[in-house]
């Protein structure tokens, strides 16, 4: 497998949501496995599907995987680290301090910042220690989409910075002191992501410009860190069997087209290419088809009736849009797994929503969102934004420091500019762009695209304790904030869209994400089912199984739900005119009448 070849001891897979990076990953380290070394896959992802894709259940320490000897993964846990790195922080205070002292320590650690912190704590240890791996010859990390990925690897510069230049006190992180003894950590950290004779950083991405566009974005910013050893992985290449299914010529065709135009510096890279297969990659069976020699095609068949399309006589996704039109205002929200469309299926509601004649606001919280590439949207009554977080922490530094100095000297000024100088600073900011986003569903529609799912979550949890800690920096919660939750709970005003793909991984991440919704009191409005072939007919071997494949999983979700859109696959269709072509499924326990797929 020529991506481990000669491959260091750390491999660093990203980007896009949906292009692959866990399965990759995996074969990865399968390959890695079957040439004699012993491997441990990472994933930093709060919404892993590695326990999916190896088949073990799997832990925040390592894990062997079941019937693989020498391969082993683990699950880096975002709120088990903050509450172990809360402890750890507080409990040399405990009996010393006195107890009104030890809770400002506890409150000062309820962030979201200290998830951050703790997380990174765990990935510093597994990149940054050598004795931590040290029963392993190489550790595989498979890292969050790429927008967050770029703010993990980040932090080693970012966190060293602040320690080093922090004078001392408390901090969003406790006791700066505390946090003292883990710069050579963090250093050491920093300096083997820099080091190409220790680390590989895989952009993976998927023949489609959007892949491209967002791998030569991480390509570039990559470069401005210092990190120059990268390797490039197109996954899911098509090359059509059947050369009289249409569907099958014109995705070969949009593939041929993205790779002709790809960013320069990014095909410059050393790169391996890998074919679309006709099953998901779950599995170690499965996994095996991405290593060495290219699986067997696919033998023709004639189309059976499995391959006819589903009848579409249900409604249309714009059924959905308009039912939320007669409310009037409100917020929607589009979740789910990276790369499964939210931010086509955003656009595609705020685009009916301004054709009913409402005014809305679209806007991302995902930093890899895209809105503007999408195609033509309906002129005039749409507003596209995107929270800048740069531009968001500028404002929201200079707010504090305004409504606190008139109660600081300089020396208490000082201190101040070099807590808000902290990493947690932007998270703090982020967070109050989003409540005030969701705020403005007051007046008109306003449509969030949202960061996938375990971000997403994370933000969502992170509610009340930013509750605690924009008060304790600005002595005053905005109304936006304190009213988050309460609005997002009331399903007058709040819709939440589950968006996934007909298949295992995103389907059951769902399922949990709609979980963890229902537990926070949010109950979602509809689920979306994007690029379905299920409503298409195909002859393509390749493609007919992919269909037959998705069956299970459709049914999955109609039996859970009393709203389920069926998108059909398209090779390439502004989001704007798939309202018009969708199916929406009724729930099948209630409706007799339903289309058998």
């Amino acid at each position: 497998m020529k991506l481990v070849a000669s491959a260091p001891r750390y491999l660093l897979f990203t980007g896009k949501g949906g292009v692959g990076k866990t399965s990759v990953a995996c074969a990865a380290a399968l390959s890695l496995v079957r040439a004699g070394k012993r491997v441990l896959v990472v994933s930093t992802d709060p919404a892993s599907n590695l326990d999916e894709v190896f088949g073990t259940k799997l832990a925040t320490t390592p894990t062997a995987i079941v019937g693989v000897a020498g391969l082993a993964a683990l699950n880096l846990d975002p709120e088990q680290a903050a509450r172990a790195y809360r402890e750890r922080i507080v409990g040399p205070y405990r009996g010393v301090l006195p107890d009104a002292s030890v809770r400002s320590i506890e409150e000062q650690l309820s962030g979201a910042c200290t998830v951050e912190i703790a997380a990174f704590d765990e990935f510093s240890k597994l990149l940054g220690d050598v004795a931590a791996t040290s029963d392993f010859d190489h550790v595989v990390f498979d890292t969050a989409p790429t927008g967050h990925t770029l703010r993990l690897l980040e932090l080693p510069s970012a966190w060293s910075h602040y320690i080093e230049a922090s004078a001392g006190g408390v901090s969003c992180l406790g006791p700066l002191s505390g946090l003292g003894a883990q710069r050579g950590l963090y250093r050491a950290t920093r300096d083997a992501l820099g080091d190409p004779d220790r680390t590989r950083i895989i952009l993976v991405t998927r023949p489609e410009p959007a892949a491209f566009a967002e791998a030569e974005r991480t390509r570039r910013e990559l470069v401005a860190l210092g990190i120059h050893h990268q390797h490039l992985v197109i996954n899911g290449q098509f090359v059509a069997i059947d050369r009289n299914d249409p569907l099958a010529r014109a995705l070969e065709a949009r593939g041929v087209a993205a790779l002709g135009s790809a960013p320069a510096g990014l095909m410059a890279l050393p790169r391996s290419e890998f074919p679309l297969l006709p099953f998901a990659l779950v599995g170690i069976e499965k996994l095996a088809a991405l290593l060495g020699e290219e699986p067997r095609a696919p033998e023709r068949s004639a189309p059976s009736p499995q391959n006819q399309a589903v009848t579409p006589t249900f409604s249309e996704l714009s059924a959905i849009a308009s039912e939320i039109a007669t409310s009037g205002s409100g917020v929607v929200f589009t979740m789910g797994k990276g790369g499964v469309g939210k931010t086509t299926v955003a656009v595609a509601v705020a685009s009916e929503l301004a054709r009913l004649g409402h005014s809305v606001h679209l806007t991302a919280t995902d930093p890899a969102a895209d809105l503007a590439s999408l195609g033509a949207i309906e002129g005039g009554r749409i507003r596209v934004s995107r929270i800048d977080a740069r531009a968001e922490t500028d404002a929201y530094v200079a707010e504090v420091l305004k409504s606190a100095s008139p109660n600081l000297d300089a020396s208490g000024r000082a201190l101040l500019e070099e807590e808000l100088r902290s990493p947690c600073t932007e998270e703090v900011a982020v967070f109050r762009a989003f409540a005030r986003a969701v705020a403005e569903g007051q007046q008109g529609f306003v449509v969030i695209d949202t960061a996938p799912t375990g971000h997403t979550l994370l933000l969502l949890d992170a509610a009340e304790a930013y509750h605690r800690e924009v008060s304790r920096t600005t002595a005053e919660v905005p109304e936006a904030v304190r009213l988050l939750l309460p609005r997002m709970r009331d399903p007058a005003f709040a819709k939440v869209l589950i968006v996934t793909l007909p298949e295992a991984t995103p389907v059951h991440e769902a399922r949990a994400l709609e979980r963890d919704l229902l537990r926070a009191g949010i109950r979602p409005f509809a689920w979306i089912i994007n690029q379905s072939l299920l409503p298409l007919a195909v002859s393509d071997p390749t493609l007919a199984l992919r269909r037959n494949a998705e069956r299970p999983f459709v049914d999955e979700v109609r039996a859970a739900t009393a709203r389920l859109v069926l998108l059909p696959f398209a090779p390439e269709m502004p989001p704007s005119a798939r309202c018009v072509t969708s199916a929406t499924i009724p729930p099948k326990a209630s409706t007799p009448e339903t289309v058998h797929v």
